[in-house]
């Protein structure tokens, strides 16, 4: 039985009605029950839906969010951040500007979006937050990450132009299928980095870690996990690096993986 599963969101977890399904759930409830360690492992920020997603995972654990630039431990509250430097920020900021993307700005637990474009209020509604526009410059933390969000045959234009210093990786959501969503964040941080950080906090290792997920932006982690899973909805870059291929995501294909989980492991 592998120690450690990490469970990205958007095409993995949650399907395209915005929610995990009840079978699914159930299959969590039972992994923790036998003393396996749930992560969650997403592009998202911690508050809104995602974070009740993580509680309900694990709620005395440890999780990914926002692409790899923060750990936040759900009971404690506690904190291992790698926020983007002030210089990066701006530079993200300009070419939103330039190229009139939406660009919102994230903190750990909140964020700041300075527009009122459809899919900007469309994606707060899949977050679970309401929309209000507001000045980034109000947010007073480190800005872990900031997401362009644009039209989905644009993601290549948002991918390269992330600004020296920084890397960037693209998502995708079944409940808003136009747009991609083009994280930003220091280079070396990303989902696949986050899960040896991660591992080492629950005294496992990467080797020992089942990594579950469908798009562009779970490549490092699944080629970082000893046991990489795609979903059978998964693009084609993460099924190249997957050693198993489960059900997609309308028909559960998290139970099935957990469920491999249990043969797995030394």
């Amino acid at each position: 039985m592998l120690p450690l599963v990490c469970i990205d969101v958007d095409g993995t977890l949650v399907g395209p009605t915005g929610e995990p399904t009840k079978a699914v759930w159930d299959a969590t409830v039972a992994a923790v029950a036998r003393g396996q360690h749930l992560a969650l492992c997403t592009a998202r920020g911690a508050f809104g839906k995602s974070w009740g997603y993580a509680v309900q995972l694990d709620p005395d654990g440890w999780h990914i969010f926002h692409a790899g630039a923060s750990l936040l431990h759900a009971s404690s509250g506690e904190e291992r951040n790698q926020p983007l430097t002030t210089s990066q920020v701006e530079a993200c900021a300009a070419v939103a500007a330039d190229q009139d993307w939406v660009a919102e700005f994230y903190e750990t637990r909140r964020y700041a979006v300075d527009s009122d474009h459809r899919y900007a209020i469309d994606h707060a509604a899949l977050m679970g937050v309401p929309h209000v526009r507001s000045d980034p410059a109000g947010l007073t933390g480190d800005i872990v990450r900031v997401q362009l969000v644009v039209d989905r045959e644009r993601s290549g234009d948002a991918l390269a132009a992330a600004p020296a210093g920084t890397q960037a990786t693209s998502a995708t959501s079944p409940v808003q299928p136009e747009v991609a969503f083009v994280s930003i964040t220091a280079d070396g941080v990303n989902k696949g980095t986050a899960i040896h950080r991660l591992a080492e906090e629950l005294g496992t290792t990467a080797a020992q870690t089942m990594m579950i997920g469908d798009g562009h932006n779970d490549v490092q982690a699944l080629e970082t996990a000893g046991f990489p899973v795609a979903m059978g909805n998964a693009d084609a870059a993460a099924l190249a690096v997957a050693d198993f291929v489960v059900a997609s995501v309308v028909d559960d294909g998290v139970v099935e993986a957990l469920e491999l989980s249990l043969t797995l492991g030394t």
